[in-house]
Formats: C-alpha cells, sequence, structure tokens
C-alpha cells in the first residue's frame, strides 16, 4: 500500500508491480489500483470543492507582479 499526497488531496494506492523503465501513463495505470475507500473520498471532496467555488468572486483579472510575489510568499510560509 502506497499514500499519495498532492493538490487533489490524499489518494491510497496498492502497488501491483514495478516497471524497470519509465513508460506510457495506460501502462503506468496497469501497476496500480486504488482503494475503493480513497476513490470515494477524493471524489467527496473534489465535488465539496466544485461546490465552494460558486459562492466565490471571480477574479478580476491576472495578479500584478506584487500579487504574485505576495502569493508565492504566503506559499513558502504555509508549507506549500
Amino acid at each position: 500500500m502506497l499514500r499519495v499526497t498532492n493538490d487533489a488531496g490524499d489518494f491510497q494506492v496498492q502497488v501491483l508491480g514495478v516497471s524497470e523503465i519509465r513508460g506510457p501513463a495506460s501502462v503506468a495505470q496497469t501497476l496500480y489500483r486504488e482503494t475503493e475507500a480513497s476513490r470515494e473520498l477524493r471524489l467527496k471532496l473534489a465535488a465539496e470543492r466544485k461546490a465552494l467555488r460558486q459562492f466565490e468572486p471571480p477574479p478580476t483579472g491576472r495578479p500584478s507582479k506584487r500579487d504574485r510575489r505576495r502569493i508565492i510568499q504566503f506559499r513558502q510560509s504555509s508549507g506549500g
């Protein structure tokens, strides 16, 4: 079992095999299987994030250089 964490959330997968070389994604997908509980939780969290976006005002435009610096600074200070 392997636990993978990324921006989309946590995944729990069962490793079925290991390839000697890097190959296409279609081959890589045959080497692991996501647990049913992990899949259900991931889909539930994705639906919640999608629902929350309906209540957020859309951005007015691209961030300025100052805004980008603040975003980068914030991400680094929050560990992300």
